[in-house]
């Protein structure tokens, strides 16, 4: 059992690093003082279990909305809006926050204005859950979000976004929480953090009540991933023993399935390790440790009550479980417990399983697991207006570190922050202090370089062309394409059995991390809203964008394109565009998100040489492509009109 489990969820050497993985990430994104909300990554993932199917979790706090926990405390001035969290005795895992008052003196009723008609009760005015869900419909937008529970997830659903507000202090009813009898665990410095943090409020009503716009779930995230991270490795394995056993024995029986979730089981095995020895959880008594938690999760289903841990009045099978279908689950729950260790190592981890993650003999290497999962923390992009102060962040992490991993994953935040920093630079060709601009452009250029194997040499490339040094930029891209060969693996295509493949062959186990993004990695060229760096032929895609992500192989040919446009060589012209044609024709190491924007550049491309129909057509398509729109392409193709209207 215990050999199997560690080839699944891993050693816990793994475990700890995919823990500080996450410590990391959101270390340097919070690094910026002048954000209005802190990232939090949460769910199992950043607990450190990396199992198939986990979604990636983050949690967004409000910094401009304040919990007070006595109104006649009240601070003056107020610089935040300010609400006072009342707990209901008939719904203890929930809130209501009334507005007490808000920025610049700005009083209540005006503060409820803007919510929706049915907030106010007499003269209390209380925060509803939609002002928060329509300000993250809002923000991710371009990604055609739709609400999952109290979060915003893509279409794809790999990740989910909640955005939530903090409450320095844990409510009433879990203050008892603090000082309870318990054993060993949790320790009091581990109490004293849960403590000091407080909790959050989630954007969620409780499921048994309708009218429930006034309710915000009380959410103990950040209390449960310090727990968590608490944990010795017998009780980690055990974690990952449970979520196994939900995944691949109660959930594929439909008479129950959905009935239970891992929170449950998360909660279960807290109960347990806080009613228990600490010794108990030990290597050798494993299977007894599990028997403990399934024992008592079947008293639960047996009551029909699961007692949330921070909050044992919050029964949290209240909408899921009850008289009708819990003796189906006791069935499946006894079949397990009847079964022993061996027919659970049976039920988890046949030999004929098709999944190799669950797989005895087959298993992925756990280097190349936790390289993956890396390139999925990637996703979330940079916050470009603060990345000066996030690459000191960085280097400093970079000095405190001792796994080559972490300083492997610093490395790399170094590098991607400096290709933001380089396109804040005034630009290259302004008169006066040329010297001392460019050699920063050089330095940050070259820091630049060591995020994958091409990224930061195209936008080495970019400055030579906005320099109008045509040729070293022609030299570059040529590099860059004899490096964006098939085998290649685009980090935003690492669920690609294909890619994945790739990867696997083109590195080996003494390579440092950065050594095999370097080798075996592409990455999309960011250019930032007014970045300096882009070609002034596509200005108008980074004035309203944050973030515009082109694939390497449509800026390679971009920019040759536009390099050969400006020497006058029409026949290298030409063949630039026709394989640039052929690069977003054919989809090659495309991701979904780009297909729109890589379409406009064709039709910028083609309008500039002349074909104006061929550039509308280009423009149509990208209006009609994926879920991630271009917002220039309309732009572009009103403007063709116009201009085809004058003549």
């Amino acid at each position: 059992m215990y050999e199997l489990l560690v080839q699944t969820v891993g050693s816990e050497i793994d475990i700890r690093t995919r823990q500080r993985l996450f410590i990391i990430h959101d270390m340097i994104i919070n690094s910026a003082d002048s954000r209005n909300r802190i990232h939090i990554s949460s769910g199992s993932l950043a607990e450190g279990l990396d199992l198939p199917g986990s979604d990636m979790d983050v949690m967004y706090v409000m910094n401009d909305i304040e919990v007070i926990d006595n109104i006649k405390n009240i601070e003056k001035p107020i610089h935040h809006t300010a609400l006072y969290m009342e707990t209901d005795v008939n719904h203890p895992g929930f809130a209501r926050l009334r507005m007490v008052s808000g920025p610049n003196g700005l009083c209540p009723r005006e503060l409820c204005s803007r919510c929706p008609p049915g907030t106010c009760t007499n003269t209390q005015f209380y925060f509803p859950i939609h002002n928060v869900l329509d300000l993250a419909r809002k923000n991710y937008s371009y990604m055609k979000p739709y609400v999952h529970g109290p979060c915003i997830t893509d279409h794809n659903q790999t990740i989910d976004i909640a955005y939530c507000i903090r409450s320095k202090y844990l409510p009433n009813n879990a203050i008892a929480w603090a000082s309870r009898h318990r054993w060993q665990w949790p320790s009091d410095f581990v109490i004293d953090r849960i403590i000091k943090y407080g909790c959050l409020l989630v954007p969620i009503g409780p499921k048994t009540l309708s009218n429930n716009k006034l309710f915000w779930r009380i959410s103990f995230s950040v209390a449960e991933k310090i727990l968590v991270h608490s944990f010795n490795f017998t009780q980690y394995l055990c974690y990952g023993l449970l979520k196994l056993t939900l995944k691949c024995i109660v959930n594929t029986n439909n008479d129950v399935k959905d009935l239970l979730c891992s929170y449950f089981l998360k909660t279960v095995l807290f109960w347990v390790s806080e009613e228990s020895d600490i010794d108990t959880f030990q290597l050798s008594k494993l299977y007894y440790c599990f028997s403990l938690c399934l024992d008592k999760l079947m008293s639960w289903v047996n009551s029909c009550y699961c007692p949330n841990y921070f909050i044992p009045e919050h029964n949290m099978f209240l909408g899921k479980i009850n008289q009708i279908n819990n003796q189906i689950l006791l069935v499946v729950l006894e079949s397990i417990k009847l079964g022993g260790i061996d027919g659970l190592i049976t039920s988890l981890f046949p030999p004929n399983n098709k999944n190799p993650r669950f797989s005895s003999t087959n298993s992925e290497c756990p280097s190349i697991m936790l390289d993956i999962l890396f390139y999925r923390t990637t996703c979330t992009s940079v916050l470009v207006s603060s990345s000066k102060k996030m690459i000191k962040r960085s280097k400093s992490l970079l000095k405190s570190e001792s796994s080559s991993f972490i300083i492997g994953i610093c490395t790399h935040h170094f590098a991607e922050i400096s290709q933001f920093v380089v396109q804040l630079l005034p630009s290259p060709n302004i008169i006066g202090n040329t010297y001392n601009i460019r050699k920063c452009y050089h330095r940050h250029l070259q820091n630049g370089t060591k995020t994958d194997a091409v990224s930061g040499w195209l936008l080495y490339a970019s400055f030579y062309y906005v320099t109008g040094q045509f040729s070293a930029s022609l030299r570059l891209t040529d590099y860059v394409l004899s490096r964006c060969s098939a085998d290649m693996m685009h980090t935003k295509h690492y669920n690609c059995k294909i890619h994945r493949n790739c990867y696997r062959q083109n590195i080996h186990s003494t390579m440092t991390l950065n050594d095999r993004m370097k080798i075996a990695t592409v990455n999309n060229v960011n250019y930032i809203m007014n970045s300096s760096l882009i070609p002034e032929e596509l200005q108008l895609e980074v004035e309203t964008k944050d973030v515009l992500p082109i694939p390497p192989v449509v800026l390679s040919h971009c920019l040759n394109f536009l390099c050969y446009h400006h020497l006058y060589d029409i026949l290298n012209r030409q063949r630039s565009l026709r394989d640039l044609y052929q690069t977003v024709e054919r989809r090659c190491l495309l991701p979904s998100m780009c297909i729109s924007d890589s379409l406009t550049i064709l039709g910028v491309c083609y309008e500039i040489s002349g074909a104006k129909d061929t550039a509308y057509q280009c423009y149509e398509e990208a209006l009609q492509t994926g879920c991630h729109f271009s917002r220039t392409a309309e732009i572009r193709k009103t403007k063709l009109v116009g201009n085809a209207c004058e003549i």
